[in-house]
């Protein structure tokens, strides 16, 4: 019963870092805004995410695969941001 509550509220406050990213996304002006509010917010909201489903794992394996697959996504979206960053930046000195 009490795992259940706390799967609830971690999975809630993903949902909130989720949505405050998206918000970031819409409301900054430029891409480096933009790009920080979106990987920061979306980083954590999924840490939260996979902690509540780590709670409702029941097998260690289960959750040692969550935590592989939240090390990635935190991998792929740091590179790819930091891409994107360096090409907005020499796409506006070559203007």
């Amino acid at each position: 019963m009490i795992s259940d509550v706390i799967v609830v509220l971690l999975l809630l406050a993903g949902c909130v870092f989720f949505a405050g990213g998206t918000v970031g996304l819409l409301r900054f002006p430029d891409l480096n805004s933009r790009l920080h509010a979106l990987t920061k917010a979306d980083n954590l909201g999924l840490g939260f995410v996979v902690a509540g489903l780590i709670v409702h794992a029941a097998d260690p394996a289960v959750a040692a695969k969550l935590v592989i697959i939240w090390v990635l996504a935190l991998v792929a979206a740091a590179t790819s941001c930091h891409l994107l960053a360096d090409g907005s930046d020499d796409a506006e000195r070559s203007k």
